[in-house]
């Protein structure tokens, strides 16, 4: 029998604030529509614990600043959340369950490469964690993570951009129009990692059709290029018609059918702020459909009675967007520090608003240039307006030798001289090592 997994974990104790939407009966009526349908008495359903992932599991994938090897009760509910991921994907890849859902909360695909606090709701990335530990520990390679969310899955992007072994592409609302302002065609990659990540900025009022016609003439062709050894849905409900954040018109049994289009070998949970109108019905719809039950019957309480766009008026705008896609060639900058190894360092320099907390982090990113692997990776970030910088190198899975060298040099530089540095993270992925840095408290290695 086909097994699915489901991991619940609703995370009642933790909350931005009762009239947040991210708050802590977010999953209250999920809970209630699943016993009261009797999903989880389904003999192909089989449920799973939560576990609590460490801060080592979450700094193998995150930089977590301004102390990186930091522990605190803040980031508890988001560590269980990123644990919860590993476990129900540990248990897919050793053939416990064909597929799962991971129904947890607070969600994750906002927080990016470097972690200085919460944004979009998020401070942990939840695939990205997943990810890297399968890689680490299960041996997996090529990974594609479909974030339909409908706010652009900024954070992961982030993460993976350099990446040539994770294809991530993300279906969202235009980001003209929503929050956090990103996801646009020309975003496809870093120097080593080119097409690798395709973002689709939809307009609003997509709707059921307009995602299924994109999702099967555009991601699914793409996916199978590429051919992972793993499909990971960031699964994000806010482009229901009745949440509040966005305006994308989708309904539950469109979800469903986003699912059986996607197969995903795991679904997480991101967004969906719609806590009575659309959350039971849409997770209702997404675990059936991951089970191979009929999800058709599953119907919201309410109509959809907003302006859906017609497919014929969609189709000539998503052909426009994939073109564009397609001619874009690469154009990087080539920007060496005194410093640096031999090779050619590509520089891109980013501001992320942390929307939470109110504040900007300044970053100045630099990868070297390589034909045999993703490259190494040199980022200096600051929380403005303290002029401290805090520093995260990067030695890539499957790092070439001279790869493994640069960031070895580097690192050697930040801790013999490292002036104007507070702390630094040294992300070993090839032999899944990590040291931490910090300027009163000396070397630490995980």
């Amino acid at each position: 029998m086909k097994r699915t997994g489901i991991l619940f974990f609703p995370a009642f104790d933790w909350s931005l604030g009762d009239s947040h939407p991210e708050r802590e009966e977010r999953l209250l009526y999920t809970q209630e529509q699943l016993f009261e349908e009797g999903i989880l008495d389904l003999p192909q359903i089989k449920q799973f614990s939560p576990r609590l992932a460490s801060i080592r599991e979450a700094l193998r994938a995150q930089a977590l600043f301004p102390t990186p090897g930091m522990h605190t009760d803040s980031l508890d509910a988001h560590l269980i959340a990123a644990g919860s991921a590993i476990l129900l994907g540990e248990a897919q890849v050793r053939g416990d369950i064909a597929n799962g859902f991971v129904l947890v909360r607070p969600p994750g695909h906002h927080s990016g490469a470097t972690v200085w606090g919460n944004r979009g709701f998020c401070s942990i990335n939840n695939e990205a964690v997943l990810v890297n530990h399968l890689r680490a520990h299960l041996g997996i390679k090529k990974i594609a993570i479909v974030d339909t969310d409908v706010h652009h899955g900024d954070g992961t992007q982030d993460i993976f951009y350099h990446d040539p072994n994770v294809l991530f592409i993300s279906l969202h609302q235009d980001g003209r129009t929503l929050y956090p302002g990103s996801g646009f065609v020309n975003e496809k990659g870093g120097p080593n990692a080119w097409d690798r990540t395709l973002n689709i900025p939809l307009p609003p009022g997509a709707g059921d059709e307009g995602y299924h016609y994109v999702l099967e003439n555009w991601v699914l062709p793409r996916i199978q290029a590429f051919a992972p050894d793993l499909i990971i849905n960031s699964a994000g409900q806010d482009n229901h018609f009745t949440d509040p954040l966005a305006s994308m018109n989708l309904t539950a049994d469109g979800y469903g059918r986003i699912t059986e289009l996607l197969q995903p070998d795991l679904a997480v949970l991101e967004g969906g702020y719609s806590i009575e109108g659309a959350l039971p019905y849409v997770n209702l719809a997404i675990l059936l459909a991951l089970a191979g039950e009929d999800y058709h019957h599953v119907r919201e309480p309410q109509k959809l009675d907003r302006p859906v766009l017609n497919l014929a008026t969609l189709k000539p705008y998503i052909e426009g967007l994939r073109k564009q896609q397609q001619t874009l060639k690469p154009n990087f900058t080539i920007q060496n520090k005194a410093f640096f190894p031999k090779g050619n360092w590509i520089y891109s320099p980013r501001s992320v608003y942390y929307d939470t907390e109110g504040f900007q982090e300044d970053r100045h990113d630099y990868i070297r240039q390589c034909s045999h692997c993703a490259g190494a990776v040199y980022i200096e970030s600051r929380r403005v307006p303290f002029p401290q910088k805090s520093i995260l190198i990067r030695i890539p899975f499957q790092a070439c030798s001279e790869c493994e060298q640069a960031g070895y040099d580097l690192w050697d530089h930040l801790i013999h001289q490292s002036e104007g540095t507070a702390s630094g993270l040294l992300q070993n992925q090839l032999h899944d090592k990590l040291s931490v840095w910090q300027r009163k408290e000396g070397l630490k290695e995980f």
